[in-house]
């Protein structure tokens, strides 16, 4: 027999000159190889595995077509009810689609990695949800190595192309001083960063792997070319997306009927452009994606500079071949605190999340929040207290106007004292703390003083993403939040996938309104500041270092990831709630504004009469706070190392307010 060829040599030596990469990747297959000198487990792709269970104590096929499957197209909701905490013994994963969970947990099923399954969710999502995440966009990764007992941060987060200016996104140019078009630099080419999700994943995959690259793509592919059914979140988004999507040529093939319709809930959407992107990726590597034909595509669909009948005109990015081509995913140390008897691991900067979700909970513990768990029946979370709410919504507020000022790439902006242990270290936080009445709202906090040179707050208001987290036989977990950024992102698309508008988390001008520099400035290579926040939790062990996993979480949901974040971790670890009720919880918090948000979807919640009816709502008020009882979109999904009846289990919950799932093993 032949022997497979090794990683390297299904690399393509040339971008002018190969086998087609999707057609390499079905020779790959039909022989046996993977792509990789990895050796290769067979794929169990019969559809019983990784059924979800019923209460009943049967079970349903994910991906069926059948009668009780999870998969299948129904309206959007804003909360469905009853939702139980699943149970494995061996391996779980939690994602936003049923799809994407059973592509995840086949992989685990067949001896995968953590990894190795994020990389196949990954690709589903960006087929599935195309609106939240993809190929064209970037992610955060925390992975938990259970040999090593050592957290890995990733940083797959988008970049500025090297041509971009600090009014990259305010002005078309230094002498047209007129915003990007259409409507703004969103649903322009200036608003493209350099998607990194995949070249994170390679990484990830490169230190973590177990599988052949190029298995980890089947699921999706399969997927692509046979369909999969629209649905409800998706259709809401095509149909909501109309205006920009209807710009591009090939997302107003893909996404609309032939008399221009927006295809709608249930009907089947094959995408044959997206499984031939995920071949070339599969065959070729993240290499394969980042030069060559891909690379061409994205860079020509940046530089568009109209769409849509009648034509209108759009700004064009300044990207070029050579922003692919040196994007580097990078491996960055996690922020780790401890919280009360755990370690709490958060993602570093560009990202926020995690410095302002311990900031959050180092606040808090100087508070017994014990006392103050929800009450009533549990079974949706239970009903949030008064005092609950109020003490970890002034304790957000805070580490709010910390992060809105000093936190950005700090590659390019450090923190203040160079470390983020100045914004986090226990006397900080304790004084911080004592800003806090249990009487009256602060209303608005301000940031901390440091004596560094004098820096503008920069308030951005971002969108879209979703979440998954797994955990292997080994023990291994991966919680990685993924995005294009706003939904259906900058309504650019090509080769079967949505480029990103994650640009726009940047401050659109360099200054405040004091004139003051502004940390999360456009600076070319520099990454946007994001709020994802992918966390996870340990036990602290009896020398007082890091111990037994216990929890893993995060959250799609913008600026408001870090308060669905630190509501669910509160929730679990300070009142007892379980994996889905901690998820399933009320969102409730507050950025830094005198506006205190709970989520309105929830049951629990009396809305009529402008929530007059509700003592939640009315002692809010009655401590100051101006209460928003608009409906929060968070995709929360948690899993918790626990036991029952005495035996060691992983226990998962997805959040209620999206489509997604838990799946594991059954036995």
């Amino acid at each position: 027999m032949t022997p497979c060829p090794t990683k390297a040599q299904t690399r393509p030596r040339s971008t002018h000159r190969r086998v087609a990469p999707a057609l390499l990747a079905v020779l790959l297959a039909l022989a046996g190889c993977g792509g990789s000198d990895r050796g290769a487990i067979p794929i169990d792709t019969a559809q019983n595995s990784c059924n979800l269970t019923t209460s009943s104590g049967g079970s349903v096929v994910v991906g069926s077509g059948q009668a009780g499957d999870p998969s299948a197209p129904e309206p959007a909701s804003g909360y469905v009810l009853g939702k139980k905490a699943t149970y494995a013994t061996k391996y779980m994963v939690v994602s936003a689609n049923p799809l994407a969970s059973k592509a995840g947990c086949d992989v685990l099923k067949n001896g995968g990695s953590a990894a190795d399954a994020a990389v196949a969710v990954q690709a589903v999502l960006g087929l599935v949800e195309p609106q939240s995440s993809g190929l064209g966009g970037g992610a955060f990764m925390l992975y938990y190595d259970a040999r090593t007992k050592k957290v890995q941060a990733y940083d797959g987060r988008e970049t500025a192309p090297a041509a971009a200016t600090e009014n990259y996104l305010r002005w078309v140019s230094s002498t047209d001083q007129t915003p990007p078009q259409p409507g703004g630099a969103r649903a322009s080419g200036r608003s493209i960063g350099t998607p990194g999700a995949v070249r994170m994943l390679e990484l990830a995959w490169s230190d973590h792997g177990r599988r052949p690259w190029s298995d980890l793509f089947r699921p999706a592919i399969s997927l692509a070319n046979d369909g999969f059914l629209i649905s409800g979140r998706l259709a809401d988004a095509i149909a909501g997306g109309a205006t920009g999507l209807k710009r591009d040529a090939e997302a107003t093939a893909y996404f609309f009927n032939s008399d221009g319709t927006p295809k709608g809930l249930g009907t089947r959407l094959r995408n044959p452009a997206y499984a031939a992107t995920l071949g070339t990726i599969a065959a070729g590597g993240a290499n394969a994606f980042y030069t060559g034909p891909v690379a061409q595509g994205i860079v020509a669909k940046i530089k568009a500079t109209s769409g849509g009948t009648p034509a209108v005109p759009i700004t064009p990015g300044l990207t070029e071949l050579s922003d692919l081509a040196n994007y580097q995913a990078k491996r960055r140390d996690p922020v780790c605190t401890t919280y009360r008897e755990y370690w709490v691991c958060g993602m570093s900067p560009p990202s926020s999340g995690g410095i302002a979700v311990a900031s959050a909970l180092g606040i808090l513990e100087n508070f017994n929040l014990a006392p103050l768990k929800p009450t009533g029946s549990l079974a949706e979370g239970g009903k949030p207290t008064v005092q609950g709410v109020h003490l970890v919504s002034e304790a957000e507020r805070l580490a709010y106007a910390d992060r809105d000022k000093y936190v950005a790439d700090t590659d390019f902006t450090p923190l203040p004292g160079n470390s983020w242990n100045t914004l986090l270290n226990k006397p900080y936080l304790k004084s911080r703390a004592a800003l806090i009445s249990t009487a009256r709202s602060m209303g608005t906090a301000q940031p901390g003083v440091f004596g560094s040179a004098a820096q503008g707050v920069s308030l951005i208001e971002e969108r879209g993403t979703t979440h998954f987290t797994i955990v292997d036989a080994a023990g291994n977990a991966v919680v990685m939040t993924t995005t294009v950024e706003a939904g259906m992102g900058s309504y650019h698309f090509t080769q079967g996938f949505i480029l990103n508008n994650q640009l726009t988390d940047f401050s659109a001008t360099p200054t405040d309104g004091a004139g003051l520099p502004v940390a999360n400035k456009v600076e070319p290579g520099k990454r946007p500041r994001s709020s994802m926040a992918p966390t996870l939790v340990f036990r602290k062990a009896a020398d007082g270092s890091m111990g037994d996993f216990v929890m893993g979480t995060g959250s799609p949901g913008g600026g408001t990831i870090i308060q669905y974040v630190t509501k669910t971790l509160v929730g679990a670890l300070d009142w007892g709630l379980d994996a889905q009720q901690a998820t399933s919880l009320v969102d409730f918090g507050a950025s830094n504004s005198a506006t205190t948000s709970l989520g309105g979807e929830h049951p629990v919640l009396d809305i009529t009469n402008g929530g007059n009816n509700d003592p939640l709502i009315v002692g809010l008020r009655a401590l100051g706070h101006t209460v928003s009882t608009a409906a929060q979109s968070s995709g929360i999904g948690t899993i918790i190392s626990t036991t029952r009846n005495g035996a060691p289990v992983l226990q998962g919950g997805a959040d209620p307010r999206r489509e997604g799932i838990v799946l594991g093993n059954a036995d």
